[in-house]
């Protein structure tokens, strides 16, 4: 008998981008999550077609990415998160997976609000959170600001970007530090889309 395929887990990349900078995150996320093996929607919130909702609801796992705005997620990424209070409602996305990254001018910026706020809004929609799953970078004499999770966050992937740079000047550390995510949360979402499988057949 041959082995049986691996388990191809569906991820969706939800993201505002205000200036570029957060969509070149989120490509980061989308190339870390298809390189894990998933197959991945990616969507951009502020225009989200019929077939990219589809895309979200039967999505094993959503990423959410916003920039960093006055200490919280853009307006663009909040109005998408009102427009899913039918989902809600439905609970259409209960028991996914879910995790966040996003972007500030400022090394802090208060993205912790942002992260915080991802992280609520899943728990609203009864998925679980996947933290970044990283220990902090950049925190010794011997560290480099290359490390991956360079500004140290737990809950997500948070990058800086100048407020007068373009999309290339995103730091390379937190494009990898993105595409870790992706891919960590592809593999999670492989790992629960297979227990769940295994206990329907065993039922």
């Amino acid at each position: 008998m041959s082995a049986p395929s691996p388990v191809r887990p569906a991820v969706a990349v939800a993201y505002h981008s205000g200036y570029g900078h957060t969509a070149v995150l989120a490509e980061a996320v989308r190339r870390g999550a298809e390189q894990a093996g998933a197959d991945v929607t990616f969507v951009d919130v502020t225009a989200v077609t019929d077939e990219q909702w589809q895309g979200l609801d039967h999505a094993d796992a959503i990423v959410f990415g916003s920039p960093t705005y006055m200490g919280g997620a853009s307006a663009g990424f909040h109005a998408f998160a009102e427009a899913t209070s039918g989902r809600w409602a439905e609970g259409r996305w209960a028991d996914k997976l879910a995790a966040g990254f996003t972007n500030s001018a400022s090394k802090s910026g208060d993205k912790n609000n942002t992260l915080a706020f991802f992280a609520a809004f899943a728990a609203q929609h009864r998925m679980l959170w996947v933290s970044l799953g990283l220990a902090p970078g950049w925190n010794s004499a011997s560290a480099s600001e290359h490390d991956l999770n360079r500004l140290g966050y737990w809950g997500g992937a948070g990058a800086q970007t100048p407020m007068d740079g373009g999309t290339d000047t995103v730091h390379g550390a937190d494009i990898a530090t993105a595409e870790h995510l992706g891919g960590r949360v592809a593999r999670q979402a492989a790992l629960v889309s297979a227990g769940r499988r295994a206990l329907a057949a065993a039922v």
